[in-house]
């Protein structure tokens, strides 16, 4: 039999963490069996839906690599909207009346115990509706017995009938519930294995009681464990917490947001860091937690920067370039991605230009970087090792060639009795005016070139000079 999964969004807004590794479990699952992915959406909560945010799936789908078989434009079983299906739902609304799994219920609120519609006749019933009164199709449940199921993930489930409320199927709109057209729709749509939060763990021995009540097969069960900003609190869309484009925004790579996710409540064998591809072949719902999945940003932090280090430096400089908006002065941005590149943990404008804010001119004069306890330099010896560099800085043969500014520097330092530190950190610190900086003499001295940089080094000079 061919595994077929379906992701099943809501168009109500951003697509939060927990629903995306939903669709990454999906697709994964089907894809290690060479199965089919389908792309359904809910939208029947037509109050909650959010302009644009259809589209959104769909794009966000793209952009992780998450390509279904069958979806909105395409698919033998379709519609895939939900919205698009009233009919069929109807159809099947009154095909469970029929068989006693269902009931006309004028009562629009919840019921909490016997509902009082069950003892209508059907001329009762018939009499109402030509009335034009208001009603819902509630689910009959049978008040003896027990509903059980087996799920991939918690086991062995079991729920005595009488504690299950009986939900509505249709509401008095005309329009489905959840409870409802999800049966319908993964029998349907011959889906093989349910993937989704254990949240629905409850709901579904009502679920199976419509696939028992329609003698259908009911699917293979496996719910996922919340995915938690904390020991106690779940992640919520509702109360701001990162969503997939929120991700994006702060500098985080499709690849590298989807692996982390893939870890959040599952573990590969060995390695963490994992493709798309990889993540299919070592993917096995046997060792998914039943533990809530704690969401760590500075875990998807050092798994974005391990994704960075790996791309080819004309790939990360492409990345980066439309990042360097703010920069002014003539400089080979190509080598600023170099050293970057080791460094840098997310793509985002503010920790860019963070990291480069001295590029353009150079920051205050603050005498007390020079004293570096390292490299056992103080403001004296800066001095002195500055002046030899302003003095000589013509001997450098190649101000684009790392290995000659590294050769003139080790040259000069071996001359005058100096460690090379000695010479570069005063260097470093003078075409900065910061402590710490990405990139140092070597690399600074490449980004500036000899104009750019001379200049520094002499402004340098003239204010240590002047304060001691």
């Amino acid at each position: 039999m061919k595994i077929r999964t379906r992701f099943a969004p809501s168009p109500t807004g951003y697509m939060h963490i927990g629903n995306l590794r939903t669709a990454l479990y999906c697709y994964l699952i089907a894809k290690k069996e060479k199965g089919d992915f389908i792309l359904r959406i809910e939208d029947t909560d037509q109050k909650r839906e959010v302009a644009g945010a259809f589209e959104l799936i769909l794009q966000i789908l793209d952009e992780t690599g998450l390509h279904y078989d069958e979806g909105p434009e395409h698919g033998h079983y379709g519609p895939y909207i939900q919205s698009q299906r009233l009919d069929i739902y109807h159809h099947y609304a009154q095909e469970l009346i029929k068989l006693g799994g269902a009931h006309y219920c004028f009562c629009l609120n919840d019921i909490e115990d016997h509902d009082p519609c069950l003892d209508l006749s059907p001329d009762d019933i018939q009499q109402k509706i030509q009335n034009g009164e208001p009603y819902v199709i509630r689910q009959t449940i049978p008040q003896t017995g027990i509903t059980s199921f087996d799920d991939e993930v918690y086991g062995h489930i079991e729920v005595e009938n009488k504690t299950l409320n009986e939900g509505i199927l249709i509401k008095s709109d005309g329009f489905p519930t959840y409870n409802f057209a999800n049966v319908i729709d993964d029998h349907l749509m011959h889906i093989t294995h349910v993937v989704r939060g254990n949240e629905y763990l409850s709901s579904t021995p009502k679920y199976n009681l419509i696939y028992q009540a329609f003698d259908w097969e009911i699917p293979t069960y496996i719910h996922l464990p919340t995915v938690n900003k904390d020991e106690t609190h779940k992640l919520s869309k509702r109360d701001g917490d990162a969503s997939y484009l929120d991700l994006k925004k702060q500098g985080f790579l499709p690849q590298a947001i989807i692996n982390y996710i893939a870890l959040l409540g599952w573990s590969p064998e060995s390695n963490e860091i994992l493709s798309l591809e990889e993540l299919i072949q070592q993917f096995d719902v046997h060792h998914i937690s039943k533990a809530p999945a704690i969401f760590d940003l500075e875990k998807l932090k050092w798994m974005n920067g391990m994704y960075l280090r790996q791309m080819p430096l004309s790939q990360f400089h492409q990345l980066l370039q439309p990042h360097y908006h703010f920069i002014s002065q003539p400089v080979d941005d190509l080598e600023i991605s170099r050293i970057l590149q080791p460094r840098l943990l997310q793509i985002q404008d503010d920790i860019i230009q963070e990291l480069l804010d001295f590029i353009n001119q150079p920051l205050p004069f603050d005498i007390t970087i020079y004293t570096h306890k390292k490299f056992k330099t103080n403001p004296e010896k800066s001095l002195h090792a500055l002046t030899l560099v302003e003095k000589h800085f013509h001997e450098i043969k190649d101000f684009q060639n790392d290995d000659h500014i590294l050769t003139f520097f080790r040259e000069l330092a071996r001359e005058n009795g100096l460690k090379n530190g000695q010479i570069m950190e005063p260097v470093r610190a003078a075409l900065t005016n910061k402590r710490s900086s990405a990139g140092g003499a070597v690399e600074l001295i490449h980004i500036f070139g000899k104009e750019e940089a001379l200049q520094r080094i002499e402004t340098a000079i003239q204010n240590i000079n002047h304060l001691l």
